[in-house]
């Protein structure tokens, strides 16, 4: 019998150990792994520096204070961080990333704690024949976005008889637009916002209706609802504190954060 007892209390204990959730294993380790690309403004990206800073980045910097540990920030490529995020490389994704069923098949989402959409940037010479998404439905016409992302699903789901490129960071992207290589990019509008100050050189002009609207979350692996269930309970403290007020406030509604930007 004892040895029946003895048996079971190892199979439960290498459940326990096999399901430990990713907060648990942040608190173990004295560090919370966060996995993101860097080149989304203003959620994350690098400043002149080589400090990974922005809205995301400030958001998980609290959260990682919460739980007692230290921050590392380990950088991704956009289509590799669900692949990155499954093999271990990381505990969770803060990468701007939009809610939709085919990556919630593969990983699970927090709580929103954003809504933004896609909008269009399009070559200025182009305004008076492009007034919406509707009109890039054209096969003469080529998009671009960064590779994986939701601007790339919409693109070829809304205006598939176009041409579209796909590059793997928004900024090339954008470029080849402003160099004439192609005549719309399209991407979420708070990045819009930004890139069309710091990357358009006034070539560019904005069509800042909304084509979608999309919740941004945090992915953690499957299964772990205890981290989905401290991560939730965080975002609804901060929200209440004041916190995630300070945080948005500083990244969306001022810019004096674009001077430390290359």
């Amino acid at each position: 019998m004892k040895r029946v007892l003895a048996f079971i209390v190892v199979i439960l204990f290498s459940i326990t150990a096999a399901f430990a959730g990713m907060t648990d294993d942040a608190v173990k380790r004295g560090t919370l792994r966060v996995g993101l690309t860097p080149t989304y403004m203003p959620f994350e990206m690098t400043n002149k520096q080589g400090e990974i800073i922005g809205f995301e980045v400030d958001i998980v910097r609290a959260m990682a204070k919460a739980l007692g540990v230290k921050l590392e920030l380990i950088p991704t490529s956009y289509d590799g961080i669900i692949p990155g995020l499954l093999t271990g490389k990381f505990d969770m994704i803060a990468s701007g990333m939009t809610i939709n069923q085919s990556r919630n098949l593969r990983v699970n989402f927090t709580d929103l704690f954003v809504t933004t959409g896609q909008t269009l940037l399009i070559r200025k010479d182009l305004a008076d024949e492009i007034k919406s998404y509707k009109d890039l439905n054209n096969e003469k016409y080529k998009i671009t976005s960064q590779i994986g992302t939701t601007g790339e699903f919409i693109a070829k789901k809304y205006m598939s008889k176009a041409k579209y490129y796909g590059y793997n960071s928004e900024a090339e992207a954008i470029l080849e637009v402003v160099n004439h290589k192609a005549d719309a990019f399209i991407f979420d509008e708070s990045y819009n916002i930004v890139a069309l100050q710091r990357l358009g050189n006034k070539k560019l002009i904005h069509l800042d209706k909304l084509i979608t609207a999309e919740p941004i979350a945090f992915a953690v692996r499957k299964e772990d609802y205890d981290s989905i269930n401290w991560i939730n309970n965080f975002l609804t403290q901060i929200k209440n504190d004041g916190t995630y007020d300070r945080i948005y406030n500083k990244w969306f509604k001022r810019t004096d954060w674009l001077k430390d930007m290359e």
